[in-house]
């Protein structure tokens, strides 16, 4: 069993707490969020609207806020953006039109959006040693998903019984927290920068380009897109669900805890990934979450229902450890929060698309049939990503990525430094060095 630093473990471990606490304070604000816009206006187009822009925002911005965390000192950028987002939210708990309330909102969630970009960036650095990467990734996950799935049910119990403003008050605290904890984290947030690597990855959308050029990473961002447009629709049928089968209010947060239960016990799960087997597990979840997916859409019962939505989380959960661990070693560090932010960016447009179409076919085809329409796009991304079964080719029983002694065709930019990750002058460099071709047979 592989050990790890206790200095390391205590800094990832502090990152995820921050997590952990930040997550599950704005999935409660975003909940009272909602909650108060419909319960002011009744109105189906401010609804959307607020969606739009808190849960859709990376999308539009998502590459340019991803350039503060390659440019930028990451750990500041942390800082700062949790300070600005205190400040929305701590502007939120006295305003009162919907409208304001929604303005306050989008500014927050600008802010977030290069806090989540650097921090998964900066992880590779932060960690001793390759190995520790899934372990990190998982810990980190595990904190975001608990929040996901706790922050909502505290968010309606704080709206019924204290009001909106006091649970937008509270979450303006999660973000000091978090702050305080990241400034106990000292360490090499990237690795140093020089010009040439500047020069090569130069300008706001060198993410996108770098995702684009890198064949592993563009298929796993179409994946994932086609993954979310379907997934994205279902997302919305919950509630509706929950009332199909006589559940009511129970049965809707009840959804809501089984996924997200599942969703921290699959991160959990991730800790145990290595280099091999991450794109084994990811591919192996992806069927999962469609096979889930298909379950709810057929399910005669609701306790069936729950069941496939525990696996679906836990499946969801593991997916994004190994996604998260493949983005993170085939990406140079100088580009890495622009690739990160250009992947969710990608991924915000297909939540926006399945938004707007969400209501129209949940009207016409119902929510069994809404979920297995997003079984067939889990599906299809899960196909798309069989051929990334390759990559653990070549790695045999030796879980750890030799990038200590790349290729000679493959030599990284600059010196290497214990403990770090590499810099590679291209993707294509980097992927020779991780994955040799294998060896010719002699005749």
């Amino acid at each position: 069993m592989t050990l790890y630093p206790i200095e390391a473990r205590a800094k990832i471990r502090r990152l995820a707490t921050g997590r952990l606490i930040s997550v599950t304070g704005g999935a409660a604000a975003y909940t009272a969020l909602n909650y108060t816009v419909w319960s002011r206006t009744h109105s189906p187009g401010m609804q959307a609207l607020s969606l739009l822009l808190t849960f859709g925002v990376a999308g539009i911005v998502g590459p340019f806020a991803g350039a503060l965390g390659d440019r930028l000192d990451r750990r500041k950028v942390m800082i700062w953006c949790e300070a600005v987002s205190a400040a929305f939210f701590a502007a939120m708990a006295f305003a009162h039109a919907p409208i304001m309330l929604i303005v306050l909102a989008f500014g927050s969630a600008l802010a977030e959006i290069p806090f989540i970009t650097t921090s998964r960036a900066a992880i590779p650095n932060l960690v001793d040693s390759e190995d520790d990467v899934s372990w990190a990734n998982s810990l980190v996950t595990m904190g975001t998903h608990a929040g996901i799935a706790v922050g909502p049910l505290i968010g309606g119990v704080l709206v019924a019984t204290a009001g909106a403003s006091w649970v937008f008050g509270l979450n303006a605290l999660t973000f000091l927290v978090s702050i305080a904890l990241t400034l106990t984290v000292r360490g090499s947030y990237q690795q140093t920068r020089d010009s040439a690597e500047h020069d090569e990855h130069r300008g706001l959308m060198a993410g996108l380009a770098f995702l684009w050029n890198d064949r592993v990473l563009r298929r796993l961002t179409i994946a994932w897109f086609v993954f979310v447009l379907g997934m994205g629709i279902g997302m919305v049928a919950d509630a509706p669900l929950a009332e199909h089968f006589g559940a009511g209010a129970v049965g809707f947060a009840a959804l809501i805890a089984c996924w997200g239960t599942g969703s921290v016990l699959g991160s959990g799960a991730g800790r145990f990934l290595r280099p091999s087997t991450e794109p084994v597990w990811l591919v192996v979840g992806s069927f999962g979450i469609a096979v889930a997916a298909f379950v709810v859409g057929f399910a005669p019962a609701f306790v069936l229902v729950l069941v496939a939505l525990f696996a679906m989380g836990a499946t969801d959960g593991l997916t994004m450890v190994a996604e998260t661990g493949i983005m993170q070693r085939r990406t140079p560090d100088a580009v890495r929060s622009r690739a990160m932010a250009g992947f969710e960016a990608a991924l915000s447009l297909g939540l926006a698309v399945a938004y707007l179409v969400a209501g129209p076919v949940l009207k016409h085809v119902g929510p069994q049939a809404t979920y297995r329409i997003g079984g067939v796009s889990a599906l299809a991304a899960a196909i798309v990503l069989v051929p990334l079964l390759r990559l653990r080719r070549e790695t045999g029983s030796d879980d750890r990525v030799a990038l200590e002694e790349p290729l000679a065709s493959s030599e990284p930019v600059g010196e290497v430094i214990a403990g770090e990750v590499p810099r590679y002058a291209s993707a294509e460099a980097l992927e020779a060095a991780i994955y040799p071709e294998p060896e010719p047979r002699s005749a």
